[in-house]
């Protein structure tokens, strides 16, 4: 187990220390794992919030403690109830003052959490403190009359918490709070998938494997494996089943209004975060649904679980109005971050490159032959060239060749009828497609080859070879490497330097490529013995030595294509 904590058993006190550091207008109960405003005995007659559980969902519950939101946060052991006490002592500490007018207790379904929220709220009310308790249980994983304890809560859970919050921080009595505040419990849907299990401290060992082709349907927010196993799908497949289930589990059709919620179990990136919201808004209004509000992020977690949940919340003016009310909270969003845009997109400035119409390059051609030999074999090394990237780089090589390739293949009908157009039009190709320091220098590469055949007004073997050399000298001048530097140009110099060579020493062409491609492969196996100087390899040292460089193999690679198409 690899965890940045110190001791096991100090993670949780650790923990709030450092959030509260962080945070001016929270404080610690002394003696508790107990989170409050600072201002909790000054609420000026509204009503408190408190809330929590275990710990293991950051940012819940300690980052929702603020105005607008939870007047306290109890939190107990990783994925583990706090204790009775505790919830009494927050309670305690924000009656104290008199100034709140009554408590509720938002709690999530699980029997742990119930019995210790629900025995405080009795010892509370026996004291003459006015506690008011509301379950959220938007599991939709779990039939609602199974047999079972109940639907879970999720993340829908931080919809309550905001309803709420913003209900009391307006002035609505306790009554009121619970009233919203169960009305959000009632309709908010939510279920989750994960691609993993997490790891709890106590335990050092991850709760269930997968195999990598398998997902977990159906999950709750403490480690434990969901109702399904299946076959991991697509991004838009996955929040289609996710949004399919809790729409027709909420009774959703056409006109409905919705928020939505797009929740991070854990470990998951940012970027697949958003493709799946961007899947889950197109399949609510596949349906007719109208999402007023969208969040995506880390919400509601089960420590380093891979994988997300989805929760729709039916949402009128009112409940709008509350969700979109400010908050001083660490972890919820500011309202403009949850408005939905509307499907857009600007037309970009048409190319100025496009060739004139009619003078287009041939299908015979041997350039459009060399370009769709190069393009077909960089797509098919793709898995090489990003095991090999990935290996001794960042490992996005071989997927922006491929990109970019692709994106030749799909553009070349368009391109000009003569070598130097064409090379001028697959240069600007790949300056569009590949990202990166790839697509600049393959770009480089063929500008200045184009603009040396341009000047040499002539596209014999040796204006070729002349015109290799010129796009070499390009990437070393733009990109500041050279020979020996462990870079595509270890490949590239050799290849154009032996094919030269042998033209003028009287070698037909063919074999004369042969040759240079041949040079190109030794000057690539040299890479594999030196650290790099330039580039994202040059940070990792001599761990790079034993893996030829990617960049030059991808040379090799395409070169031997041309060599093979046009021999």
């Amino acid at each position: 187990m690899k965890k940045l904590i110190n001791a096991v058993g100090d993670v949780v006190p650790e923990m709030l220390e450092g959030l509260v550091a962080g945070a001016p207008g929270l404080v610690l109960l002394e003696g508790q794992t107990v989170v409050l405003r600072r201002d909790h005995a000054r609420l000026g007659g509204r009503v408190a919030l408190v809330s929590g559980g275990g710990a293991g969902h950051e940012p819940a519950h300690g980052g929702y403690v603020g105005p607008g939101m939870l007047t306290g946060a109890v939190v107990g052991d990783v994925f583990t109830s706090p204790s009775t006490d505790a919830v009494l002592a927050a309670v305690r500490a924000i009656a104290e003052g008199g100034s709140a007018s009554g408590v509720l207790l938002v709690v999530k379904n699980y029997t742990g959490d119930r019995l210790n929220f629900g025995l405080a709220a009795e010892l509370a009310r026996a004291e003459g403190t006015d506690v008011e308790m509301v379950v959220v249980g938007d599991d939709v994983a779990l039939a609602a009359d199974g047999h079972h304890a109940g639907r879970r809560g999720l993340a829908g859970t931080v919809l309550v918490h905001k309803v709420a919050g913003a209900a009391a921080e307006r002035g609505d009595d306790l009554a009121g709070v619970r009233a919203l505040a169960q009305r959000v419990a009632d309709d908010v849907r939510s279920m989750g998938v994960s691609l993993g299990a997490c790891t709890v401290p106590a335990v050092g060992e991850p709760g269930f494997s997968l195999a990598e082709d398998e997902v977990e349907w159906g999950l709750g927010i403490h480690g434990e494996a969901g109702v399904e196993r299946g076959a991991i799908a697509s991004a838009d497949d996955t929040a289609a089943r996710l949004v399919g289930a809790v729409a027709e589990d909420a009774g959703l059709s056409d006109g409905d209004r919705v928020v939505l919620l797009v929740n991070d179990l854990g470990a998951t990136p940012p970027s697949e975060l958003d493709i799946v919201a961007r899947g889950a808004l197109a399949h609510l209004r596949e349906r007719g649904v109208t999402v007023e509000r969208m969040w995506v992020g880390r919400f509601l977690t089960a420590l380093d679980m891979p994988g997300c949940s989805v929760s729709v919340l039916p949402v009128d003016d009112e409940l709008l109005g509350l969700l979109d009310a400010p908050t001083e909270t660490a972890a919820w969003p500011a309202p403009h971050q949850g408005l939905v845009a509307a499907p857009e997109a600007v037309t970009p400035p048409a190319a100025a490159e496009e060739p004139p119409t009619g003078e287009r390059l041939a299908a015979d051609s041997p350039v459009r032959r060399a370009l769709d030999a190069a393009c077909t074999a960089v797509r098919e090394a793709e898995p090489e060239l990003t095991r090999m990237d990935s290996e001794v780089g960042d490992g996005d090589l071989g997927t922006g060749l491929e990109r970019g390739a692709t994106a030749v293949q799909d553009e070349v009908d368009r391109y000009g009828a003569d070598p130097v157009s064409a090379l001028r039009d697959t240069s600007a190709t790949l300056r569009r497609a590949i990202g990166g320091t790839s697509g600049p220098l393959y770009s480089i590469l063929l500008m200045r080859a184009a603009a040396s055949l341009e000047d040499a007004g002539s596209t014999e073997p040796a204006a070729w070879a002349a015109a290799l050399r010129a796009g070499a000298d390009g990437i070393m001048e733009v990109g500041g490497a050279e020979v020996g530097d462990r870079t595509m140009l270890d490949a590239l110099v050799p290849l154009a330097t032996s094919f030269a060579q042998h033209l003028d020493a009287g070698d037909d062409p063919a074999s004369a490529w042969r040759d240079a491609v041949a040079a190109a492969e030794q000057g690539t196996a040299s890479t594999a013995g030196t650290a790099a100087r330039v580039g994202r390899s040059s940070y990792l040292g001599d761990r790079v030595k034993g893996t030829p460089d990617p960049g030059a193999r991808a040379v090799v690679i395409w070169a031997d294509a041309v060599g093979r198409a046009l021999g």
